[in-house]
């Protein structure tokens, strides 16, 4: 996998980690709140990822954009799917989405190890 995903995961456990050696009641539930909520459910996991991508890309949150990338893709969400979603977020946040749909690329490239579309 390229250094970005690497380097992501890397980090995000890493302080994941920190967080939760604290022993704080309300951080331990909103994480676990947070893992629930994906779960499948009356909407399966792959589409509960799909909105959660499309919400970080409207919120403009870069960590959480490759988070749900990530959960994307190993759901099996296709590049057709996630480019939709792309698609979708840009349309409803504005152009001002435009900066992270680049890293979005960036980094689903990386996911899919080069295998992507030409834009």
């Amino acid at each position: 996998m390229d250094n970005i995903v690497n380097d992501f995961n890397s980090y995000r456990s890493r302080m994941n980690e920190k967080i939760l050696q604290t022993d704080n009641l309300v951080l331990k539930r909103l994480f676990h709140l947070d893992s629930e909520t994906y779960k499948d459910g009356a909407l399966n996991s792959k589409t509960k990822e799909l909105i959660g991508l499309a919400a970080s890309m409207v919120l403009r949150c870069d960590d959480c954009i490759r988070y749900h990338l990530q959960k994307c893709h190993e759901a099996g969400a296709t590049t057709d799917e996630v480019f939709e979603v792309f698609a979708i977020s840009n349309i409803v946040g504005g152009t001002i989405v435009i900066p992270h749909l680049r890293r979005a690329v960036e980094f689903w490239e990386a996911l899919c190890n080069g295998d992507i579309v030409v834009l």
